[in-house]
């Protein structure tokens, strides 16, 4: 008989025990360490929800007693042959007050403030939340008071993450936590603007901190839920719009909607790319003559509420309409026209406003041209043209913000109408797809680099820096080792965060697309920011 040869098994190696044990103990420490977290973080977001909440019911009603008296002071303006120059002169006014107010007080409120936020949350900027907050409020009251085409959700947004801010530095917390209750500020107040507790949490997943970390997934969510309570409770639990419950369309009607979203992402792209034009126009005028410009461009928005009050301000009541249907096809072209130059202008000069209410207005107008275009092309198909305006919200805020799902959610809460949710997925899709394949930057981005490279931050920096980034598909740094970056002297990688836990870098750490960078600027490492932008940025 011959025995049974067989290899023997290999025994366990030190080393390999040591590198099992060290991995086991630093899985358990990072647990206790997000536990700890959850347990600091999760009772400071419900504070910044209440304060952020608060703050957006005070804005919402000065706007509101502002908007009724412009309405008034307009409607008593028509019995004088020479009443237009009531609303020229408030337009003009309200306008420098808030130019004036931002270039002088805190240049970080102009706009809506979201890519400034964005910026906060990247480490390129700082939250000086003391001179933001009074500026922003009362800057945003009286632009949008006085008929300028802006949104109130833009400065809610900024204001609720200077109001994170606020908490952050009262209660002592770490720096990343400081971040954390910024964003969950921010998306506090998209929920208390737009009653929608959803669309405020997922914005902040979406496009403000993109990271689905536990700690920033519970307080984001949290203090959305929170404000929006607060906003209820003064403001009833009805939608922002009035408007019917449409039916769900058809699955024939598809196609339809698929149409709606190559439009829409057309002029997406058209707006974003007009919206820079105009922001450089304005740029170039001289520092002497900027007020009297503003000033100008105020009057003539102020002009065109002498013609039609409803188109001033926000436009709710004109978007209301629009989804009522209560439009004609042949009146939809000039509305367009004119709330898009209305809002272009009204921008372009730096004035405390969003565009998210404004670009919705303009959105709602391409859906019901469209819908009742293909409703007198196939009028047994496309039976509720209004549902068309629903949906066109959504997608041309998918187009131009590129955040998709915010939209979708946002849109379902402001109206209610959760029949249209294929619709709504189908066109914002087919609009995202179309800005993408264009090769247009979302329009957030590109403010934020466009403030960037005006400021010079990306050349010189001044004082130790620490920023995060993160790794894009197609990117230039993507498969590459740390000791292959070639990174200019004086820019450290510290850490990284992948999608299991966050680790230190060595040489021979590979880069992964979606891998969050942490990196330390030392001063005088000219380019080193824009070194790290362009090498995580995907390729055009």
């Amino acid at each position: 008989m011959h025995a049974t040869s067989s290899s023997p098994t290999p025994l366990p190696q030190p080393h390999d025990e040591a590198q099992t044990e060290r991995q086991i103990e630093s899985e358990i420490d990072e647990y206790l360490y997000i536990r700890e977290q959850r347990r600091r973080i999760l009772p400071r977001a419900v504070l910044v929800g209440l304060l952020a909440g608060a703050m957006a019911v005070a804005f919402r009603a000065a706007l509101a007693v502002m908007d009724a008296w412009r309405l008034n002071l307009i409607a008593w303006a028509h019995q004088f042959d020479f009443g237009w120059i009531f609303p020229l002169g408030l337009g003009a006014l309200g306008m420098v007050i808030a130019v004036g107010l931002v270039r002088i007080y805190a240049p970080e409120a102009s706009g809506s403030g979201i890519p400034h936020l964005d910026g906060v949350l990247r480490r390129y900027r700082e939250m000086r939340w003391r001179r933001l907050l009074p500026v922003k409020f009362v800057g945003g009251v009286v632009a949008l008071g006085s008929g300028l085409a802006l949104g109130r959700e833009g400065p809610t947004v900024q204001m609720g993450g200077a109001v994170g801010a606020a908490v952050s530095e009262f209660v002592h917390v770490t720096a990343r936590e400081r971040l954390t209750l910024i964003a969950a500020g921010a998306g506090a107040g998209l929920a208390a603007a737009f009653n929608a507790p959803l669309a405020g949490f997922i914005f902040v997943l979406e496009e403000l901190q993109r990271d689905f970390r536990r700690g920033v997934f519970a307080a984001s969510l949290i203090a959305a839920a929170v404000a929006d309570i607060v906003a209820r409770s003064f403001s009833g639990q009805l939608p922002v719009f009035a408007v019917p419950s449409y039916p769900a369309p058809p699955l024939a009607a598809l196609p339809a909607f698929v149409l709606l979203g190559v439009v829409t992402g057309l002029l997406g792209v058209f707006f974003n790319r007009a919206l820079i034009v105009a922001l450089d126009l304005f740029a170039q005028v001289p520092a002497r003559r900027v007020l009297w410009v503003a000033a100008a461009l105020g009057g003539a928005v102020g002009l065109v509420g002498w013609f039609a009050p409803e188109a001033g301000g926000s436009g709710h009541a004109l978007t209301e309409s629009v989804l009522l249907g209560q439009i004609a096809l042949g009146a939809v072209p000039a509305w367009f026209a004119t709330r898009f130059l209305m809002t272009t202008a009204s921008y372009s000069t730096g004035s405390p406003g969003g565009i998210f209410t404004p670009l919705l207005v303009l959105g709602a107008l391409i859906g019901l041209g469209v819908g009742q275009l293909m409703h007198l092309l196939l009028p047994t198909v496309v039976t509720q043209p209004g549902a068309f305006a629903v949906v066109g919200m959504a997608a041309y805020f998918a187009a131009i913000v590129r955040a998709p799902l915010t939209g979708v959610v946002l849109i379902l809460e402001m109206t209610g109408n959760y029949w249209q949710l294929l619709p709504l997925m189908t066109a914002c899709l087919c609009a995202y797809m179309v800005a993408e394949h264009l090769r247009d930057t979302p329009i957030y981005e590109r403010l934020l680099e466009r403030e960037l490279i005006r400021s010079g931050m990306p050349a010189r920096v001044e004082q130790p820096m620490v920023v995060e980034v993160e790794v894009e598909p197609e990117s230039p740094f993507e498969g590459k080792l740390v000791r292959d970056l070639g990174l200019p002297a004086g820019c450290i990688l510290v850490a990284y965060r992948d999608e299991h836990q966050s680790q230190i870098p060595t040489a021979a750490t590979r880069l992964t697309a979606h891998m969050r960078l942490t990196a330390m600027i030392a001063p005088g490492a000219d380019n080193s920011l824009m070194a790290l932008r362009e090498g995580c940025e995907a390729r055009e």
